[in-house]
């Protein structure tokens, strides 16, 4: 049972910084392709930022400039530095792992990925 760990959510004002962390526990596949993706309230799960299984990496135009993904293989283990944060950035965001290759044009959808995290909640405040 592979399992994800996440930390770093949290409650800041505007224009103020968060790093998200996501841990992959008894990950017995490779880390093909990792993701970030968050939901507000009466809103759909979107895609926030992606690596897929070739490196690449892709943002949600809302986020560019802003947001930054890492992937950490050895450790299996990824990361989302999220600056100048604004209060439409509120939202649950989830970690998630795909099991096979994942090759992506743009952002990874989220059915490509068969393993989540439990969610970590984001608030910004105006």
């Amino acid at each position: 049972q592979v399992q994800l760990v996440e930390s770093g959510g949290g409650s800041v004002q505007a224009g103020r910084s968060l790093r998200l962390s996501c841990a992959a526990s008894r990950y017995t596949y490779r880390t093909y392709s990792m993701g970030w993706f968050r939901q507000a309230p009466g809103k759909e799960r979107e895609g926030v930022a992606t690596i897929d299984s070739n490196g690449r990496t892709s943002y949600a135009d809302s986020v560019k400039g802003r947001f930054t993904i890492s992937q950490d293989n050895a450790k299996n283990s990824l990361s989302l530095q999220m600056n100048s944060l604004k209060p439409e950035d509120t939202a649950m965001y989830y970690c998630a792992a795909a099991h096979i290759p994942v090759y992506c044009t743009g952002l990874c959808r989220a059915t490509a990925y068969r393993y989540w995290g439990q969610g970590t909640q984001v608030t910004v405040s105006s």
